[in-house]
């Protein structure tokens, strides 16, 4: 099996083996979906990446958005071929996979949705960054916009002909919301939206005749803090009575960022309201807008997560490609061998490998959670898979370019750009630390430790299975044991200390997201064992396929689970060093 088909095969074993993809389908009343027609979308989607998409990423690294003039203001003009590919995506029906069908959509579930995200996040993460906005946008208008805004955008947001985007960020306003000064004054059957945003992915382009902007804007009323946030649809271009894109609204790119990585990406300073005042129309309620753009940024979090993995892919498959060719070494007989023989690379493709994979199944198995609604456990995953997710994909990309040498630290062969397109993924969308707070506080803390006890519960039982295996596993079992009497350790040390220690939450939080990350990796790859195992021995499935997922298993609970062990260290060690230093002698 070619590694480029491999994630391909491996979503699909995690669909089928983890996720139980058919009953969850028949759960769903969508008897019409199965894991067969999930087989053809992800191979329709893999042509799509592989073929339009990925070509277009070097290209998008080289040549970045540019300021221009357009429609009497500035504007953005995108990378050379990117309109074309994503007219190709909008034709295919790509956009509207997981949509309602009363606003055109085709229903499919979420976790199916996702798996066809990684392709894309995988070919040009960039370029795959203007619809994964979109996605977001559309889950908040769906779920809090009244019926009128849901038929003036949903059906052109739907088809992909018009993106959306988010915009949260103000120069003095980061993650604190609180301080968002952006303005929304009353004015007839609409408001006049005034402010700066910065930081706004591909907040402009000329891809499309509309972009639908959701903005964080308070009212002359509000109350202080982010209960006076309210959230409006701005769009790019104002509807005439027909509901088609008219007069151009006061919302426009001012400027771009020169940035380390993703450059094919245009991220925005956006200015609303420099000649009078955008249009702007509220969501929902008043004062309840940063509620509403959670359900925007927590489905954005999980999306980030699977870019983590996807960024981590791309790393992998052009190590493996490198190393598979790469000449380093002379046999006795004066031949030459690559550095594929070398164990210390066979070490790090293995990292690569395994960890990709146990990222994969994470992000998918939380992905099935929001389709089965059960929103106490994704809720629980979400920062897992974000916060852990992305900082794996840091230390991978960095072993994709160490894997190349020398060739890595040169931009030509294509590795450097995604240890610089990977950095990014540890900090919007919540940085690390942020995420790591949501899990300790609101997910953990806050319900005394009762959705984490859960899903330890699960875990005991299906590590108990694993144990049972035996033989090559042996090993592999009892890492997976120690790891959970460390989550379990873990969490009870937080119920037993935040409340003595204030700061005993905010030390430990980086190091306890991480610890279940590899936990929740460990827990499933075990499982993925399992499922394995039993298709062999049944003489069912693909044998290359399911070998070689025994052994990468193997790996990860070997050799990547035991870092719960330091996490706990860390952990129990409490704050106390943390911050006894005084500010003035750092």
């Amino acid at each position: 099996m070619s590694e480029y088909t491999h994630p391909l095969a491996d979503a699909e074993f995690v669909l089928s083996e983890l996720v139980d993809f058919d009953d969850l389908c028949a759960d769903m009343g969508q008897d019409d979906i199965n894991s067969e027609l999930a087989s053809v979308i992800l191979s329709e989607a893999g042509k799509l990446g592989s073929g339009v998409w990925a070509p277009l990423n070097k290209v998008g690294d080289l040549q970045h958005p540019k300021m221009i003039e357009k429609d009497g203001g500035p504007g953005v003009q995108e990378t050379a071929g990117f309109a074309q590919a994503y007219q190709e995506y909008v034709e295919g029906g790509w956009a509207s996979l997981t949509g309602a069908e009363e606003f055109g959509g085709q229903n499919l579930p979420n976790v199916l949705g996702s798996a066809v995200n990684e392709v894309w996040h995988t070919a040009n993460m960039a370029f795959a960054l203007c619809p994964l906005l979109s996605q977001g946008a559309i889950e908040s208008i769906s779920h809090h916009g009244s019926e009128h805004l849901q038929q003036s955008y949903l059906p052109k947001m739907l088809s992909g002909e018009w993106p959306g985007t988010m915009n949260l960020t103000e120069p003095d306003a980061g993650t604190d919301l609180a301080a968002v000064k952006t303005k929304a004054v009353p004015n007839g059957d609409h408001y006049l939206i005034s402010g700066q945003k910065i930081f706004i992915t591909w907040g402009d382009h000329q891809m499309t005749d509309n972009i639908v902007h959701l903005v964080l804007a308070r009212l002359p009323d509000a109350p202080a803090g982010v209960k006076g946030i309210s959230l409006f649809i701005v769009p790019k271009f104002n509807l005439d009575e027909n509901g088609n894109p008219a007069e151009r609204n006061d919302a426009y790119c001012v400027s771009l960022e020169h940035k380390l990585g993703i450059h094919g990406s245009p991220t925005c300073v956006m200015s609303f309201g420099d000649n009078g005042g955008a249009k702007g129309y509220l969501v929902g309620e008043a004062h309840k807008g940063l509620s509403y753009m959670f359900t925007m940024m927590n489905h954005a979090r999980q999306g980030v997560g699977l870019q983590g993995l996807a960024i981590s892919e791309a790393s992998y498959q052009h190590a493996l490609a490198y190393a598979k060719e790469r000449l380093q070494g002379t046999n006795k007989d004066g031949s030459r061998f690559t550095i594929m023989k070398f164990p210390d690379v066979r070490r790090m493709l293995m990292q690569m490998k395994s960890s990709t994979e146990a990222m994969r199944a994470l992000c998918l198995v939380a992905a099935a959670e929001i389709d089965r609604g059960n929103s106490a456990r994704s809720e629980l995953f979400t920062p897992i898979v974000k916060g852990w997710c992305t900082e794996l994909s840091q230390e991978l990309t960095y072993l994709g370019t160490q894997i190349h040498g020398g060739m890595g630290f040169v931009e030509e062969t294509g590795s450097a750009q995604f240890y610089r397109d990977a950095r990014i993924l540890t900090i919007y969308e919540g940085t690390t630390g942020v995420q790591a707070q949501d899990l300790v506080g609101r997910k953990t803390l806050v319900n005394k430790g009762q959705s984490l006890g859960e899903l330890l519960d699960e875990i005991t039982v299906d590590l108990a299975k694993f144990s049972a295996m035996g033989g090559q596993f042996t090993l592999a079992a009892k890492q997976c044991q120690a790891a959970l009497e460390c989550g379990v350790a873990a969490r009870q040390w937080l119920l037993d200390t935040a409340a003595e220690d204030k700061n005993a939450a905010g030390s430990a939080s980086v190091n306890f997201m991480m610890l279940f990350g590899y936990l929740c990796g460990g827990w499933l790859m075990a499982k993925s064992a399992m499922q394995a195992k039993a298709k062999l021995d049944a003489g069912q499935g693909n044998s290359e396929f399911l070998n070689a997922k025994l052994i990468s298993a193997q790996f990860f609970c070997e050799h990547m689970v035991v870092r719960t062990q330091a996490c706990l260290a860390s952990i129990t060690a409490g704050s106390e060093s943390i911050m006894a230093l005084p500010e003035d002698a750092f």
